[in-house]
């Protein structure tokens, strides 16, 4: 008796575990908040995108969202508390290539598998760079007229970048390589020092993402000279491509994405990736990212599963070439 008894209760165990995942997936979001973490500061450029999509998200699933900061490291700690946390859909990371793509060949040894230990769930945009110049340093009107300046001064300019291997850094190591110049990187420890030591004259220069720049461009505080992407940005479309300027070739952009821990119930995952694709198509939103200088990308899970994994092959040949690495 006892023994059916032990029986009885390990089938409904197991029946019970069986049906939890499909129960949380059907509950979920329930009354709890879900939290967005974000390794870069205030003011950044992934946190503008945040908070564009932080409201109509909330609309689209029906819960709040809240938005912590856990700067540093090259976006390392966030995504390190990303893929430690529960993955029960309520703890997810604001990503981008650079942390999950760029960081595993940059750093040493990272805490966490930037593949492995992560539920990719949507991608929301393709960010392009922009060469940005205090002409009050640098005097440049092309990415030609730059060149031919700072070569004619080796060594006497500083670049800016919003810290060792960021984006920021690597598109900048990328033009310094392909166009032979001698210049002095000075990293810092996110976008809206790095930008402020060019205003102050500090440096004479940044790749910066578009839309952290544009209102000092237009108040004529730096002057842009080149975009990274391929094709022209329709937010400055006077402005040409790094490639058009005289660095045939040259090309460099980061995604913004959401994922969460490994494990997830990809129930949950495919709801989120719906709620994005939801926000996403909204004219109102799609036209505040693409008057900022961004591209809106919308992928489906696998297809942003697929992203990661050619990025981090992608990234970890351009940190080879230009020799960066954090021990």
């Amino acid at each position: 008796m006892k023994a059916m008894f032990r029986r009885a209760a390990l089938i409904f165990a197991l029946a019970a575990a069986a049906f939890a995942t499909p129960a949380l997936a059907q509950d979920w979001p329930a009354a709890k908040p879900i939290t967005i973490l974000m390794g870069f500061p205030a003011g950044s450029g992934v946190d503008v995108v945040a908070r564009i999509m932080q409201a109509p998200l909330e609309a689209a699933l029906g819960a709040k969202i809240v938005i912590d900061y856990k700067t540093g490291a090259g976006g390392n700690i966030a995504s390190e508390a990303v893929a430690r946390a529960k993955p029960d859909g309520y703890t997810i990371l604001l990503g981008t290539s650079a942390t999950h793509g760029v960081n595993a060949a940059l750093y040493a040894k990272l805490p966490f598998d930037v593949e492995a230990d992560f539920t990719p769930i949507a991608p929301l945009l393709d960010v392009s760079n922009v060469l940005t110049i205090n002409p009050a340093v640098v005097d440049a009107t092309s990415v030609a007229d730059f060149i031919a300046k700072v070569k004619a001064a080796p060594g006497k300019y500083n670049y800016a970048s919003t810290g060792n291997g960021t984006g920021t850094h690597l598109a900048f190591a990328e033009l310094v390589a392909r166009a032979g110049l001698n210049m002095v990187h000075v990293p810092y420890k996110g976008g809206p020092e790095a930008l402020q030591s060019v205003l102050n004259g500090d440096t004479c220069c940044i790749f910066n993402q578009v839309q952290t720049v544009l209102a000092q461009a237009r108040a004529g505080k730096v002057r842009l000279l080149g975009v990274t992407t391929s094709k022209r940005v329709a937010a400055v479309a006077d402005v040409p491509t790094i490639a058009e300027g005289g660095v045939p070739g040259y090309e460099s952009f980061i995604w913004f994405g959401l994922l969460g821990p490994k494990g997830m119930d990809p129930a949950i995952a495919e709801k989120l990736n719906a709620a994005v694709k939801q926000v996403l198509a909204m004219p109102e939103i799609a036209k505040k990212f693409t008057d900022s200088g961004n591209t809106v990308r919308y992928e489906t899970v696998e297809q942003f599963r697929a992203t990661v994994k050619a990025d981090r092959a992608k990234w970890a040949a351009v940190v080879k070439s230009v020799g960066a690495r954090i021990e």
